[in-house]
């Protein structure tokens, strides 16, 4: 009893139980965050001999045909590979990814603003979804608005159409040109408030000239490099048309491309279009790309009556050229044609191409797969069917990276952004990657990935709460903000940008008050039935409602009540058989 009673530390109890009270500071481990970002085991491919398609390179830990190195030539040069990995790695930004997942379809566009803090992509799906990296963490990679920039009404039946291409203005980042499947383009402010549209085209106008606006679908645009208030847009209707911003989308020139295939009435489809700057820097160039397979090239501040150069068969005809672009001095042009090339031109030599390499093309089922230049134009990126990111030597096009990113997804959309030093890319399967490394990179991905990660309140899971300000109703379905489009599951996802109760989850942004589902334009089959008189008769015969109230205006008469008892009674003239038979044979004799 004299001897002190010894307790046992337990490690496990220890650790489970809390050290203090009170509000715990949440802490990251921003290297463990960082390395968990890091991207799987396959190594990016430096690729040494040749280019493109066909050539010896290591994907997904296999050797591809086409390679004539033996065995004991690869077990020699592991290490001069590994060192080349390494170089690889800190030249370009390819180490470590972020995947976003917000969209439903395939994504077709994306731009960043100038800063790098603000993300806009466009998908088929029918919406443009807004992320803002600044409110990321690594548990909320989510967008804090999503827009649908065609829908007309809030209903169900409201026409939304696919988006093409969306792009910040480069001088002021406040306004982004979006190109929907429509005649009509619309700028947005950088928190998805629509600022101007343009007009619609008389169709019926057979001069492009006389038109004030596209009269069928645009399928891309951009902005001029650098003046603010200009813009062009690419139609289906042979025409390239550029815009004043300044005056609420007033078209300031048109431009005609009169194609000189044979059967094609002069008219053809613009495919991809691009504007940079000149070689001299005095001016710019405006490069265009039709289906007929030519490429036209105009002095940046025209005139537009005749174009400076043109080659008529840049690309096979009929094939889609969905990748365009101008390296940042204006001394060549990029394309990714549809029949299965890349070629690369001189803007002083504007005629045949310096290089072609072969590389098979996704542009018949994605329409705006692109190609692009690094920011000092020292690679080209692009994407292949396989899912895997070619980066190209800019001189021979020969493939100096291919690192596999969405295996199996082809990539339809890439992003090189100067100032954050990272790539983006957007897939078939709607995933958003940011590459980037933590060495040579800045911003953006990297500081969502040293933030602390945010803890999840039960309200915003919306499977795990009811909402009751949308209403309860056993027979109709309620729609989120009233808009279900056409190629949406029932059981769709919730809306990104608000939480559960319908509160925006960007604190900036003031709370929008839900509606009921009766106050919508669309009211319910109760509501109509209970509030709106005589609506029962839409399923009545008309002949049998009319005639049960014919006992009810004999007796009570409504219209007649006033002379009911002065009203003359009706006397008709009583007429024997004979008299009958005389008026019929009358009547015969009149006919003969």
């Amino acid at each position: 009893m004299d001897d002190d009673f010894v307790v046992e530390e337990d490690d496990e109890l220890k650790s489970f139980l809390p050290n203090g009270f009170g509000k715990q500071d949440v802490k990251a481990d921003v290297a463990l965050q960082v390395e968990r970002s890091k991207r799987p085991t396959v190594q990016p491919t430096k690729v040494r001999d040749g280019g493109g398609y066909g050539v010896a390179r290591q994907e997904h830990g296999s050797l591809t045909a086409g390679s004539h190195e033996d065995k004991d030539d690869d077990q020699d040069n592991d290490d001069d590979e590994d060192e080349d990995d390494e170089d690889d790695e800190d030249e370009f930004p390819v180490s470590h990814e972020l995947v976003l997942k917000t969209h439903e379809r395939t994504i077709t566009s994306m731009t960043l603003d100038a800063s790098g803090s603000r993300l806009v992509t466009g998908s088929t799906d029918c919406t443009v979804k807004f992320h803002d990296f600044a409110s990321m963490t690594p548990t909320t990679l989510r967008a804090f608005k999503s827009v649908d920039p065609t829908a007309t009404k809030t209903s169900a039946s409201s026409e939304t159409h696919p988006i093409h291409h969306v792009e910040f203005n480069p001088v002021s980042p406040t306004s982004i040109l979006v190109v929907s499947a429509l005649p009509q383009v619309k700028l947005l402010s950088r928190d998805g408030e629509q600022i101007a549209e343009s007009v619609k085209g008389d169709m019926y106008l057979r001069d492009m000239h006389n038109t004030k606006g596209h009269i069928s679908e645009i399928t891309t645009g951009t902005w001029h490099p650098t003046n603010r208030d200009l813009c062009v847009t690419a139609g289906t209707d042979s025409t390239l048309r550029i815009w004043d911003c300044s005056v609420r989308m007033m078209q300031k020139d048109v431009i005609v491309h009169k194609s000189r295939a044979a059967g094609s009435a002069g008219r053809t489809r613009m495919t991809a279009v691009a504007w940079g700057a000149s070689p001299q820097g005095s001016s710019s160039n405006l490069i265009a790309a039709a289906l007929d397979g030519s490429l036209v090239m105009w002095g940046g501040n025209g005139p537009y009556n005749r174009p400076s150069a043109e080659i008529r068969d840049a690309h096979q005809r009929d094939t889609w050229t969905s990748g365009l672009d101008i390296s940042s001095d204006g001394r060549t042009v990029v394309t990714r044609g549809g029949d299965d090339t890349i070629k690369i031109w001189d803007t002083r030599k504007f005629k045949i191409p310096i290089s072609t390499v072969i590389h098979p093309s996704t542009s018949s089922q994605y329409p705006t797969t692109g190609i692009k230049y690094s920011p000092t134009s020292t690679s080209i990126i692009t994407g292949s069917g396989e899912g895997s990111l070619h980066i190209l030597n800019p001189a021979t096009l020969k493939s100096e990276l291919v690192t596999p990113v969405t295996p199996n997804s082809p990539l339809t959309t890439l992003l090189w952004h100067p100032k954050l030093n990272q790539m983006l890319t957007g897939s078939a399967n709607a995933e958003i990657h940011v590459l980037y490394n933590p060495s040579i990179s800045s911003r953006g991905a990297a500081t969502v990935m040293s933030r602390a990660p945010k803890r999840r309140h039960i309200d915003d899971d919306p499977n795990l709460t009811t909402d009751l300000s949308q209403g309860l109703s056993g027979d109709a379905i309620i729609a989120p903000n009233g808009n279900l489009s056409n190629h949406r599951q029932q059981h769709s996802k919730p809306l990104t940008g608000l939480t559960a109760s319908g509160r925006s989850r960007d604190p900036r942004r003031p709370h929008v008050p839900v509606t009921t589902p009766f106050a919508k334009s669309q009211p319910d089959e109760k509501h109509v039935r209970d509030n709106i008189p005589l609506s029962s008769m839409r399923d009545e015969d008309p002949r049998e409602a009319l005639l049960k109230y014919a006992e009810k205006a004999e007796k009570d008469p409504i219209f007649t009540g006033a002379w009911r008892k002065t009203q003359p009674k009706t006397i008709y003239a009583n007429i024997s058989d004979d008299e009958e038979d005389e008026g019929r044979e009358r009547k015969k004799a009149r006919q003969v």
